[in-house]
Order: structure tokens, then sequence, then C-alpha cells
């Protein structure tokens, strides 16, 4: 069976760039992130136009508008997961089906969330993404946008860094490199050759 492997990291930690070294090695990759997108340009839309008036154009939602819509609120926000996380738990069981189908040893979970919701649960083991505090936040606040007030805001919502190192089984660190942490990849595949995962179901 399939060895479900979760990764996850606070933002700014080298989350995106850790999952495609796993994608450069054949594993597949579920990306949350992407499928949010997704479901933003299609069956989420009418339902969060009608939660959030105002924050979808041409029936695309506008994740700007919806973020300023719910950033700060936890009532709002609370009601956009409601919305949300039914439709990525489906995506995720396609995602996982087509993974056994495919007999693929390992594949990966990326799930910036994935403490906060819970989602280490469905998991046979845990990737946390880390780097010095320092080289998160310079990373964050080069982002087109960003400001010190809204990494804050973002940073607060989040599993603390040191909490989600002492509950991985694996941590990635992308502050020495991302050479280096392409060899601390190779490390946890190898760990895992010949390991096989639980029977997971994912309740949509």
């Amino acid at each position: 069976m399939t060895f479900l492997l979760g990764l996850t990291g606070s933002i700014g930690m080298g989350k995106s760039a850790t999952a495609t070294m796993f994608r450069a090695r054949g594993v597949p990759v579920y990306d949350a992130d992407a499928a949010v997108h997704t479901i933003y340009r299609g069956v989420a839309a009418p339902l969060v136009e009608a939660a959030f008036p105002g924050t979808t154009a041409d029936g695309v939602v506008d994740r700007q508008k919806l973020g300023a819509a719910v950033l700060g609120n936890d009532a709002a926000l609370k009601q956009l997961e409601q919305i949300v996380h039914p439709l990525l738990r489906g995506a995720q069981a396609e995602f996982l089906a087509d993974a056994a189908r495919r007999s693929r040893p390992v594949a990966v979970l990326d799930i910036p969330l994935l403490f906060e919701t819970g989602g280490e649960r469905r998991c046979d083991a845990v990737v946390v993404v880390s780097a010095p505090a320092s080289v998160q936040r310079a990373r964050v606040l080069a982002r087109p946008g960003m400001t010190a007030e809204k990494f804050e805001l973002i940073h607060v919502k989040q599993v603390p860094d040191a909490i989600k190192r002492a509950r991985a089984h694996f941590v990635v660190d992308t502050g020495r490199g991302f050479a280096a942490a392409r060899r601390q990849v190779d490390d946890i595949l190898r760990a895992l050759a010949g390991r096989t995962g639980r029977v997971v179901t994912i309740v949509s």
C-alpha cells in the first residue's frame, strides 16, 4: 500500500520548493494550494460569492478580495473553511485513489495547515519544512504585496515552528540552502524504502 507522507511548514519556510524536490524524484504530490486555485475557478466560486458578496469576478474567486474579507476575522474564516474543506477532501480522495491504482510506494500530501486542521492523522508520517525565523521573515516580506502586519496575521494562525518540528517524523531545513534540502529529501526517501502505509479513508 502507498505510504502517505504529509508535508507541511509555516509560511516562508520553503515547503513548495521541497514539494518540487519530491516531484523531481517521481513522487506524486497533492498540492493543496493548487487544489484551492482549481475550486476557486469552479465549484467553490458561487458558494464563496453567496457567503462573501463581491469577492468573485467573472465566476472566479478574487483571492485578494476574499483575503481582505476573512483575514483577522475568525468567524468569517471558519465560514470559508466550511465551504472549502469538504471540496478539498474530495480532491485528496481522488489523488490517493490514483496513487493506489498506480501502486506508488510513496505519495505526498502538501498541505500548509496540516497540523492546524488535524490532517496529520491521515498520514503515515509527517515532514516539516523549516528555516531560521530571520530567514523566514526575509523570504515572506520579499513577496509582492506582503507587509509586516499581514505576515503577523498569517503567522499567528499557524502552529509555531518549534511545535511542528517536535511533532514531525522528519524535518527538512531549507535554511542551509536548497542543495542541502535535496539531500535531506533523498535521505527521507531512502528511510521509507520498502515501507507500506495504512489504509486511509478520507471522509468528504
